[in-house]
């Protein structure tokens, strides 16, 4: 085949027609990613070098508006390949991701290194207050300059080819670690019998069925997927296969050979260290933590402690009563971490007479995401319709048009499904965000999830926390659906980190509302809508255990601290090194880290919550105040509340600064006392 005929033939090589601009994913072959690459990047390139080399004095029109309407085809590429990277991964993708990493890392350091353009950022940040700039462009300028000058900037050249190699090495890493995880995720199973699977629910016994005809089997198969192991943990009596299960999904990413992560790890925090070195902090958490709410490393220690000593005094209740039912029924042993879900369901069907199996029929996938939209329509006027027209990347996922008095806002996709090719986890992210200054650009936004996938003509079933990370996901994509923004920089979730977790964590809170589960907790097999007796049992029993998820979470969030705050790594040993910080700071036997170090993705598969996994637990104070303020009222969808909370949180990306933004919804600054009561480990005034 020509070149010519190649370049027809390729789908990123010309317009999309398609409705929204998405993708024609059925027209893309894997050989066309390689060549849009390298045209992509040629191009941004040439942009990238008019800007530059400009001879006129810089303005903002000239330098930063160009900037920002520089790289579309490129950010229409990536878009397209890294979202199926993580929702769709062959090994014919992951090898092309493998190839690009540090291509793509290069091709940032080209940018934000070159010192021509970093001189005409600063020559307007320099005269920033004599330019009659918008709230917006003021954002955007004072953005573009810090990430300049925290890309390496302001370094000497020697310096610069050091931030070079140390971030062209930290894109391969990071790739690496992810696939590693993914690898050990869609390799383990084990086979089970149907005496192994006797006593489980009907659900489960399903997906595990389902899970075995996936991959040609027969009987029973057991994968590492959360949205199996944990409910086999907290429903099979067979203590044996608990434990082998629980073992090998903590496990993942430390198996040994190829995909093991340990080296991976140990390199990563040492060039991580250097890197903040190079731009004259002395930790890496210092580094990140200065673009953040929480600023230093210190506030964040703090906020985590606090929560940290509260936490633990209520784990060693917990784990008094687990063990009191565990002796009744003839088990003398001390509670293990495979124990640990088993024993605290049997306490949560003893306190509050509620059956995770008996509830799990009222979460049916397709009205819970019918929940979450009518759940939008009543704060922010929304409506959504399905688009079947629309193409999409796999037949599992759905496509959403999401309408204002009758006008397109966006395209929503629902990736639901777990499958072998899909990283573990629950995300959104965007195939196209919104802005303007391109013209009306509309956002593209895509929620993905790994629920089991039913029998064929079988609802889908969740549980509690299942549909509340399904309330959490779709938060987070109506931040970037609602996003009304002038900027690319500053469109959507393009929020400090410890703040970008506010809206998906307070979506959450509508779920419980008994306006919303009476009218979508529905009985898959009865059509009875949940009765309002058990309403009541749930939201009660909605601090049940938090001693143990509150210890996972922030462990997980002490050890990634403690990693980023060494001054020096070299020698490094990551295992020894989690170890010896959860003996420091006092880790209750029975109970393991939410994500162990070698496969914490969210700290290790790239920057995005490295020095950051806390911002959960930060955001959580927001969230917890924040949706206090919608009780206040006495209405859960107060008409003017819900309007600054659009106005302010859901539709203005990073256009001012968050506590500014929460200031504006609230009225004030959020009290941290909400986080404790909210979790159960401190009443109310």
């Amino acid at each position: 085949m020509t070149q010519t005929a190649q370049t027809t033939d390729n789908p990123f090589f010309r317009p999309w027609t398609t409705p929204f601009g998405i993708a024609p994913f059925g027209d893309i072959r894997i050989d066309d990613y390689r060549p849009a690459f390298e045209q992509a990047l040629a191009e941004h390139r040439a942009e990238i070098e008019t800007i530059a080399a400009n001879s006129e004095a810089p303005t903002f029109a000239n330098t930063i508006d160009a900037l920002e309407t520089g790289g579309h085809a490129l950010d229409r590429l990536c878009g397209v390949f890294f979202n199926l990277a993580g929702s769709d991964a062959t090994d014919a993708i992951q090898a092309i991701q493998r190839e690009m990493a540090p291509v793509l890392a290069q091709h940032g350091n080209a940018i934000t290194l070159d010192a021509r353009l970093f001189a005409r950022v600063k020559a307007l940040h320099d005269q920033r207050d004599t330019l009659a700039l918008t709230g917006e462009q003021k954002r955007v300028l004072e953005k573009t300059y810090k990430n300049f000058v925290r890309g390496g900037a302001a370094l000497d050249e020697a310096n610069k080819v050091e931030m070079r190699r140390i971030s062209e090495r930290l894109a391969t890493l990071g790739t690496a670690f992810s696939q590693n995880v993914l690898k050990d995720e869609s390799t383990w199973t084990l086979d089970l019998t149907e005496a192994d699977v006797a006593g489980l629910p009907d659900f489960l016994k399903s997906a595990l069925a389902q899970a075995a005809k996936d991959r040609g089997r027969d009987g029973y198969v057991m994968t590492l997927g959360r949205s199996m192991v944990e409910p086999f943990l907290t429903l099979s009596p067979r203590r044996d296969l608990r434990e082998t299960i629980f073992k090998a999904w903590v496990k993942r990413g430390e198996m040994g050979g190829e995909s093991d992560n340990t080296a991976i790890v140990a390199e990563t925090v040492k060039l991580r260290v250097e890197r903040a070195n190079l731009l004259g902090y002395p930790t890496f958490a210092a580094f990140k933590l200065d673009e953040t709410m929480a600023k230093t490393p210190d506030a964040v220690r703090a906020l985590l402690e606090k929560v940290w000593t509260r936490a633990v005094a209520r784990a060693g209740e917990e784990r008094q009563a687990l063990a009191e039912i565990a002796r009744e029924e003839g088990m003398n042993a001390a509670i293990q971490p495979w124990d640990w879900r088993f024993y605290a369901e049997k306490v949560r069907q003893r306190r509050y007479a509620i059956d995770e199996a008996a509830l799990k029929p009222y979460f049916q996938l397709d009205l819970m995401i019918e929940a979450a939209f009518d759940v939008a329509t009543r704060l922010f006027g929304v409506t959504f319709r399905r688009r079947d027209d629309v193409p999409v990347y796999h037949p599992d996922v759905r496509a959403y048009e999401m309408l204002r008095d009758g006008k397109p806002v966006g395209l929503f996709l629902g990736d639901y499904y777990a499958r072998s090719t899909k990283r573990s986890g629950a995300w959104m992210s965007a195939f196209r965000s919104q802005e303007k200054l391109s013209g009306e650009v509309l956002p593209t936004i895509v929620n993905v999830m790994n629920f089991a996938k039913p029998p064929e003509g079988k609802p889908a079933l969740l549980s509690f926390d299942d549909a509340r990370t399904l309330f959490h996901e779709f938060g987070h994509g109506l931040h970037g659906l609602l996003s009304n923004v002038t900027y690319p920089l500053l469109s959507g979730t393009s929020v400090a980190r410890d703040f970008v977790e506010f809206p998906s964590q307070l979506y959450e809170h509508w779920l419980e509302r008994p306006e919303v589960l009476s009218r979508f907790a529905i009985h898959a097999e009865t059509g009875e809508a949940m009765p309002q007796a058990l309403i009541d049992k749930l939201i009660a029993a909605r601090t049940f255990n938090q001693g143990f998820a509150t210890v996972e979470y922030v462990s997980s969030a002490l050890v990634d601290l403690a990693f980023h705050s060494l001054s020096e790594a070299n020698g490094l040993d990551p295992i020894a090194f989690e170890v010896q910080e959860l003996k420091r700071i006092g880790m209750p036997d029975g109970l393991v880290m939410r994500h162990r170090t070698p496969h914490f993705a969210h700290v290790f598969s790239g920057d995005g919550y490295s020095a950051g996994y806390y911002s959960y637990m930060w955001s959580e104070v927001l969230d917890a105040d924040g949706f206090a303020a919608f009780e206040e009222t006495g209405d859960p969808f107060d008409p003017k509340l819900a309007e600054r909370l659009g106005a302010y949180v859901y539709s203005a990306g990073n256009s001012r600064d968050p506590m500014e933004a929460y200031v504006a919804f609230r009225g004030r600054e959020p009290d941290p006392e909400a986080l404790l009561v909210k979790r159960g480990l401190a009443t109310a005034a």
